[in-house]
């Protein structure tokens, strides 16, 4: 489905060929009626000789209604320039088609209305005018066709061109994120509240939960309709009506999106690339004041130069605006600014979420172009420079691009060394290669700081590690990354510089090699006084040549095993087994018996019954 917009100067006739087209009369509001000229959009639809359907938005002509015009000009698949023969190009006709072009309408059709009120001489004259006009646009090379709404003539041949420049255009993508620009909202009897908008970057189902932005309103889809046709589904391209649950048409307004939850944020701040009309009359001053246009959203704005300070006609540049509310907008869509009477300029937003950017930085424009025109490799790149670590879910969305085409740009990335990506999945973690190598110098100077105040332990723990880096669920991946690169080394729930060697003085070795002893000499009823302090001790205990019982009991890890044998071994026996049993099986005391029993039920080998312990 595709949606076509008419453009053009006050009472050339945009209504008229409408309705000629489609039977239906777009000028809806009693006032349009009576004064005979369109002040809001309106909409019509018809199917073409493909059996394509189209809905159609027109829009108002007249200079102090282009504001609306602007609310449903940003959706359309094809715009309908159109110049009445008997007046030839007017303010409005430079204006609308300014517009066109700012927002990259490639698709197109001149329309020279009136036929049959001139000769063929100033027809002639006419499309040699139009021509010439759109020649340096988007709109460059288009059909130009001359018809008469009143008579029919040359409506045929239209409608056939419409069919042509549609068969070759292709089909709105879809993202996964619907986004649905509010154009009009409006009660129905019966149904409650409704909007309408065009459908972009993804589809729309019946019952489904939708997000009103910039509000948060949270409602969702009673029904779907499209060109009075009731839907299950809406798919990207459409003019879509959608009657919302629990929502009041106070609560809404035009400009508003409607949108799937989660994913989309307003902003207030964004990064443009700012091109202004060549036939202005002045320059743009750095920290103007305009209204800025994206979708059906309006909002009062001001204007920081990034080059400059002042931006002349014909000229763009990068600039960043801020916004008098919020708006519900992405990388990659266009913009209109104006004044209060006339069009200035537009562009494309570049930074949808931005952080205020210094003037005059080379730097900073360097990273802008490439976000604008790099390959998507780049485009990553340039992100990640200014915002990261950034999980790859939100690079789609950043981006405006296809998972696929994000999952490709990451390999390439990965492959040459580039950039890093922690984990797998939307919920992985970028970073470039830079920001990389600045982690694992930081993780080198924790370790070796921790390796130098605990000479004695093996590692640090991965979890202290992974705070003191504020990784947090990321930890894991990164600590797989680096153990590969040999930054550091795996030691299960440690992690080590692989250079590390635990080295123990004489004194310490001396100490060890008593407190062994004195276990060897008595195994079973091990002396406490001897135990060494907590670093040595943990040495021992990851060595597994020792084994903590109990604060003050320390066995061998050789007579520990022996114990448990034979204690597991009496009950499988005996079915049970007491603290005295043990304290004779091995010729010690109370303590030491009932030490090792309180251990093996914390380990789950025995469970206390009573006075007796059976196996867990």
């Amino acid at each position: 489905m595709y949606v076509l917009g008419t453009a053009g100067h006050i009472d050339h006739g945009k209504s008229v060929l409408v309705q000629a087209l489609t039977g239906i009369d777009p000028d809806r509001l009693r006032e349009e009626k009576e004064r005979g000229m369109t002040i809001d959009l309106g909409f019509a639809w018809m199917k073409l000789p493909s059996g394509r359907e189209v809905g159609i938005v027109d829009v108002p002509g007249h200079e102090r209604f282009v504001r609306n015009m602007l609310a449903g000009v940003g959706g359309i698949d094809l715009a309908l320039l159109i110049v009445a023969a008997n007046e030839g190009i007017m303010p409005q006709t430079r204006e609308h088609l300014a517009i066109v072009n700012l927002l990259e309408i490639r698709n197109g059709i001149v329309v020279i209305t009136k036929k049959d009120l001139v000769d063929e001489e100033l027809l002639s004259l006419v499309r040699m005018e139009v021509e010439e006009l759109i020649g340096t646009t988007t709109l460059s090379g288009a059909p130009v066709v001359a018809i008469s709404a009143l008579t029919g003539e040359g409506l045929p041949e239209l409608v056939a061109s419409i069919d042509e420049l549609l068969g070759s255009t292709e089909p709105r993508r879809d993202l996964g994120r619907p986004r649905l620009a509010i154009d009009r909202v409006f009660t129905m009897t019966g149904a409650g509240t409704v909007i309408t908008g065009t459908l972009i970057d993804g589809s729309l189902s019946v019952g489904q939960e939708v997000e009103i932005l910039p509000s948060g309103l949270r409602s969702r889809l009673r029904g779907l309709q499209s060109h009075k046709t009731r839907l299950n589904t809406a798919t990207p391209g459409s003019r879509v009506a959608a009657n919302l649950v629990g929502v009041n048409t106070s609560q809404l307004q035009r400009g508003d999106v409607l949108t799937r939850p989660g994913w989309l944020s307003p902003t207030t701040l964004l990064t443009v690339k700012l091109r202004l009309l060549d036939y202005l009359h002045r320059p743009l001053k750095h920290g103007a004041t305009v209204s800025f246009h994206t979708g059906a959203a309006e909002a009062m704005a001001k204007v920081r130069l990034l080059e400059g300070d002042e931006l002349k006609p014909g000229q763009a540049a990068w600039a960043q605006v801020t916004l008098d509310r919020p708006v519900a907008a992405i990388n990659g869509d266009h913009f209109i600014v104006r004044s209060p009477m006339e069009t200035l300029g537009g562009g494309k937003i570049i930074e949808a979420h931005a952080r205020r950017l210094r003037r005059f930085r080379p730097d900073v424009i360097e990273n802008l172009e490439a976000k604008e025109t790099g390959t998507t490799e780049e485009m990553v790149l340039a992100l990640l420079e200014t915002k990261q670590p950034l999980e790859t879910s939100a690079l789609a969305s950043e981006l405006n691009l296809k998972a696929e085409e994000i999952k490709a740009a990451l390999g390439s990335l990965a492959e040459q060394g580039k950039a890093v990506v922690l984990g797998k999945g939307a919920q992985s973690l970028l970073v470039t290669a830079k920001r990389w190598d600045g982690l694992a110098q930081k993780t080198r100077a924790v370790l070796q700081e921790y390796h130098r105040k605990f000479p004695m332990r093996p590692g640090m723990p991965k979890v202290e590690l992974g705070s003191r880096l504020k990784m947090g669920g990321y930890a894991t991946a990164a600590f797989q990354i680096m153990a590969a690169q040999s930054i550091i080394a795996d030691e299960g729930t440690l992690v080590r510089l692989p250079a590390h060697q635990i080295q123990l003085t004489q004194a310490q070795r001396a100490k060890m090699d008593t407190f062994l002893r004195s276990l060897a000499e008595n195994p079973y009823a091990p002396p406490s006084d001897l135990i060494p302090e907590s670093d040595l001790l943990n040495l021992l205990i990851e060595q597994r040549q020792v084994v903590r019982v109990a604060n003050d009991v320390v066995f061998a890890a050789s007579v520990y095993d022996e114990m448990v044998a034979k204690v597991t071994s009496r009950i499988k026996s005996q079915g049970q087994i007491t603290l005295a049993e043990v304290r004779d099986i091995f010729q010690t005391s109370r303590k030491y018996a009932q030490a090792l029993l309180e251990h093996l039920d914390g380990e789950k080998i025995t469970r206390r019954t009573g006075d007796v312990r059976v196996l867990y």
